[in-house]
């Protein structure tokens, strides 16, 4: 299996690792197939992500999947976060071998889980 230099960069040294205590939004995803676990938090003010830290158990694909996403919505709105597409992560990995590409969509599920969480307990703070 070839790995691009990209992908090897992340899984070698990925970006955004750890935790974020009290998260603004926390995403978990599974594949039970092949066994990848991956963890979101992230930190939102005024509609921005502002932190993004991950925890993921898995292979290259998936911790080099989870790393740069979280490059790709640092910094941007809540709704700029939402269109982040499995497409968009692996285009910014310079590609994945076919039987990894479901690690990007990992990657996408638990970057919109996380938000979905954030938004949940927004609109719960809201309605008091």
């Amino acid at each position: 299996m070839q790995y691009t230099e990209k992908v090897m960069e992340h899984f070698m040294n990925p970006h955004n690792v750890g935790v974020i205590e009290n998260p603004s939004g926390y995403g978990k995803v599974g594949n039970a197939s092949c066994g990848d676990i991956m963890e979101i938090f992230i930190k939102v003010e005024d509609n921005i992500i502002t932190d993004v830290k991950f925890r993921t158990f898995g292979c290259a694909s998936a911790i080099a999947s989870s790393s740069i996403s979280t490059e790709l919505i640092m910094g941007k709105t809540v709704d700029e976060a939402l269109a982040l597409t499995n497409k968009k992560v692996v285009d910014a990995l310079g590609g994945l071998p076919p039987v990894k590409m479901h690690c990007s969509v990992l990657a996408e599920e638990a970057i919109k889980l996380a938000i979905e969480d954030y938004l949940s307990k927004k609109d719960k703070k809201e309605e008091k």
